[in-house]
């Protein structure tokens, strides 16, 4: 009776080892979510998340997760902003939007949080942030002078801050070229503001030579990431040419250059001449050979 009770352990135990090793296999990872804060133009204020994991011990972006965007510290049917799902770069991004005006006006400072689905590879993940209300404003001074403010919301009123950097520059299609050699410039503490002096004389505008100037102030640890733009006209006009209906090397059929035309021609002709000069000559040797 005892060896029949041992024999049964042990093919129970032989029977559950498959299931207790692929529990182990399917150990899942943790997940990192970083959040950060934008106002852009002091219009429209937006957040973006990015997920990441450590797998085989470095930091990768994990795309297709689905996140949650909740106004306050609470994860809260009542507090939701919406749901969006990371991209191939393992971010998302969603507008504040109007229906969060209430939690907003609370208090001059605030908090977002969110909060990730868990799926098969990974764990709910879940990443907070707080900020201080804060706008960046930009403008323009005499001898191209580029002036920026930064204002912050310190109980119900709008005070100048001190040592924050503020990039000033031009804003391209590649990012931000700065107005000058300066990388940033730091705020003062009497206005909150900074002057940059515009040496980018040359550089290309529209047709009206107008360029957009902008301040930023980036991944700052109490107000997030601000900027202001406007559009100033510094730049050199560019006048958009186009060649459609001109005679160009690659020019629509008919327009190629007349030398390249004349040149395509005389080769075809000379060619066919010696092609037509050899079937004679062919025809005369014919001839010949009959008489």
């Amino acid at each position: 009776m005892k060896k029949h009770k041992i024999i049964q352990i042990l093919l129970l135990i032989i029977a559950l080892s498959p299931s207790i090793l692929m529990a182990q296999a399917v150990e899942k990872n943790s997940l990192s979510l970083n959040l950060k804060y934008f106002n852009d133009n002091n219009i429209t204020h937006h957040l973006l998340v990015q997920a990441k994991s450590k797998i085989d011990g470095k930091f990768q972006t994990i795309p297709n997760i689905t996140i949650q965007f909740y106004i306050g510290t609470e994860a809260d049917k009542r507090n939701l902003l919406g749901k969006r799902v990371t991209n191939d770069r393992g971010e998302a991004i969603i507008e504040i939007p109007p229906t969060a005006k209430d939690a907003w006006l609370k208090s001059p400072n605030q908090n977002f949080l969110v909060v990730s689905t868990a799926t098969k590879q990974f764990e709910a993940g879940q990443g907070d942030l707080a900020i201080t209300k804060a706008k960046l404003k930009i403008d323009t001074a005499e001898g191209k002078m580029i002036t920026a403010k930064m204002v912050a919301l310190v109980d119900t009123i709008w005070k100048p801050i001190a040592a924050v950097d503020v990039i000033v520059g031009v804003k391209r299609l590649g990012g931000i070229l700065n107005a000058n050699e300066t990388q940033t410039f730091p705020t003062d503490s009497a206005t909150g503001g900074v002057i940059a002096e515009f040496k980018r004389d040359s550089i290309p505008g529209d047709q009206n030579g107008n360029i957009t100037i902008i301040a930023t102030v980036a991944d700052n640890d109490k107000y997030g990431n601000l900027s202001s733009e406007m559009q100033v006209p510094w730049g050199k006009k560019s006048l958009y040419m186009t060649n459609f209906d001109h005679r160009t090397l690659f020019a629509r059929r008919g327009h190629s250059p007349i030398w390249l035309e004349l040149l395509a021609y005389t080769i075809v002709i000379a060619v066919w001449s010696i092609i037509i000069f050899l079937l004679f000559q062919i025809k005369k040797i014919k001839k010949l050979g009959f008489e």
